[in-house]
């Protein structure tokens, strides 16, 4: 990925065209990169160092994409793909754990695998539904790899006993596939089932993530019954030039409130947002728009871009996510997956492990209904410990105070920072206009003096700063408007050989208003992830780091400013994190 990274400026029909040329030439799948001498290579023991200690993450092996999570009678499943017989991709099933919390987890036996001429060389991502009636019944959709050609076709499985409070067993009943691609798809990519969702005439509706001559598409199908389903004429949504579409996700969300709607939700004031992962990128998109019923055509709304530009749930190392509805406490969840990015694939097996879950989030319309917002699940604070706190600290230019009293490698950091004048915003440069906001962190630093800002939290830090990993915030002035720009910066978080190392700073924008001149951060901090929300939840950046320095208990946790404006921590509020069950 960091070989990509570097063709991130070229105009994107020229990067797609060299991406499909040069990289298909070369045997290279962007979405399953096989290594079949690696993929069964067990792990003998598991390296402790830069394990999470409350990300999700099982005791070993690999892990990618979130399955279908959802609620049933009292238990959150948790369903992901899984490598049981090593630390790279392949051998994939789908795992399953059972949560009363959603932090705390067991673990379960697989509840999909191979054994069906249906899904014999494969059982990928897809999502479950909770079908109605006087018992709910859940069942699960899933792409099934049906040869060696990668042909993918769409399966369901059911509980083979809905009286087991956990769901332990699933059947995957002869009459599957229940979907398979007509002549105007690639079969080949051809993924990912949505949560179905109800329509008023009666019929089921699921997507199903494609792409046509470089034009992601979310095919849309409809069922009577749940068993046959009929492909629409046109799809729910496309988008040129944006590659494969991989786990889409379409729900809707309110314009009244930040509770969350059953998937089959419709009615007044609201929205729907339409998510995918996007194959070539390895990052993720979403619009917020309007679902016309009548037709089953998504139209996002006209400020809310499709593509490499838009918006995005996450802009640090976040992927293959998926959303459920929890109507135990009105809330819609958000999982997404975090892969490693320190080493190479033989280093993964060496380590025993690779791949966590991010944090479960809850996720919901900002009030400016132009993007969403995300939060830890409340569930979270159940695990903080020995708070301490900052009170009105004042940050002149080039200083540093470091947050005592905490284990700065396991934490969960939230502060308020606020300032007393606009007046010294650097200009935002023209020549940035066509950058990726991760670009202009690079070029803009943490060390870089600015005006108003940098300024923020330096996580996972060494006592004397030859490790760190910067989250901050740095305003600029773009004309007649404020530009926030926030920041998680892996290029200083460790002294490994950087060669083998990929180091980003990711970055997003932040939609905020500046008047009451504060600007908020959360960040979880956990051994080698750094899971940050900016301004209430309005960007989320996720970044993976490996410190050789600032490990166990000689991390270390500051607060700076580097820039030529005063800065106050208001508030800061700091706790160690106990470690989950998992």
């Amino acid at each position: 990925m960091e070989f990509l990274r570097k063709f991130s400026l070229w105009p994107l029909p020229v990067f797609l065209m060299f991406f499909v040329v040069v990289f298909t030439k070369n045997g290279i799948n962007a979405s399953h990169e096989v290594f079949m001498e690696l993929q069964s290579s067990s792990a003998v023991s598991v390296r402790k160092m830069h394990r999470t200690g409350y990300h999700f993450q099982p005791p070993k092996h690999w892990i990618n994409d979130p399955n279908g999570p959802m609620y049933y009678n009292g238990v959150y499943h948790l369903f992901y793909q899984y490598n049981p017989k090593g630390a790279v991709w392949g051998n994939i099933v789908w795992a399953h754990s059972v949560s009363r919390d959603l932090i705390n987890w067991a673990r379960l036996e697989p509840a999909i695998y191979p054994s069906k001429v249906f899904d014999k060389y494969g059982t990928w991502s897809g999502s479950a539904t909770i079908l109605p009636g006087k018992k709910p019944k859940p069942i699960i959709l899933y792409t099934g790899i049906v040869d060696a050609k990668n042909t993918q076709v769409q399966n369901y499985a059911i509980p083979a006993n809905l009286s087991d409070p956990f769901l332990r067993k699933w059947i995957k009943p002869d009459n599957n596939p229940l979907v398979v691609a007509d002549k105007s798809i690639n079969k080949t990519q051809f993924r990912d089932p949505t949560t179905a969702w109800l329509g008023r005439d009666g019929h089921w509706r699921i997507l199903v993530g494609s792409v046509r001559k470089h034009r992601g598409k979310a095919i849309l199908y409809r069922s009577k019954d749940f068993m046959k389903w009929t492909k629409a004429q046109h799809p729910l949504h496309t988008s040129a030039n944006t590659g494969n579409w991989e786990c889409p996700d379409f729900f809707p969300v309110s314009l009244e409130h930040s509770n969350g709607l059953d998937t089959s939700f419709d009615g007044d004031n609201i929205k729907h947002v339409l998510k995918v992962s996007l194959d070539l990128t390895r990052f993720e998109y979403y619009t917020v728009g309007t679902y016309d019923t009548k037709k089953d055509r998504y139209i996002p709304d006209n400020i809310s871009m499709d593509g490499w530009k838009g918006l995005r749930l996450d802009y640090g190392n976040f992927y293959a996510s998926k959303t459920f509805y929890d109507p135990s406490k009105n809330r819609r969840i958000l999982w997404g997956w975090a892969n490693e990015s320190d080493a190479f694939p033989i280093d993964d097996v060496k380590k025993g492990w690779a791949g966590i879950q991010a944090i479960p989030r809850k996720i919901w319309l900002d009030p400016n209904g132009k993007q969403l917002v995300q939060w830890p699940v409340e569930e979270l604070k159940t695990l903080r410990k020995n708070k301490v706190q900052l009170r009105n600290q004042k940050l002149n230019k080039g200083e540093i105070v470091e947050v005592k009293g905490i284990t700065p490698a396991q934490a969960d950091v939230e502060v308020t920072f606020i300032f007393s004048s606009l007046d010294n915003v650097e200009e935002f440069d023209s020549s940035w206009d066509d950058l990726y906001a991760q670009d202009v962190c690079a070029i803009r630093g943490s060390t870089v003096e600015g005006g108003l800002g940098p300024f923020g939290l330096l996580t996972l830090s060494s006592e004397n700063l030859e490790e760190y990993t910067p989250v901050f915030f740095r305003v600029f002035k773009a004309q007649d408007k404020y530009k926030v720009l926030m920041c998680s910066d892996a290029s200083r978080s460790t002294l490994k050989d950087s060669k083998k190392m990929y180091k980003p700073s990711f970055a997003g924008y932040v939609d905020v208003d500046l008047s009451d001149k504060k600007l908020s951060l959360r960040s979880l901090i956990d051994h080698s992830v750094v899971e940050s929300f900016g301004a209430g939840g309005k960007t989320c950046i996720t970044s993976r780091v490996y410190p050789t320095l600032a490990i166990h208990d000689k991390a270390h946790l500051f607060a700076f400013n580097n820039g030529t404006e005063t800065i106050t921590i208001e508030t800061l509020d700091a706790w160690s994190m106990a470690k989950s069950k998992r």
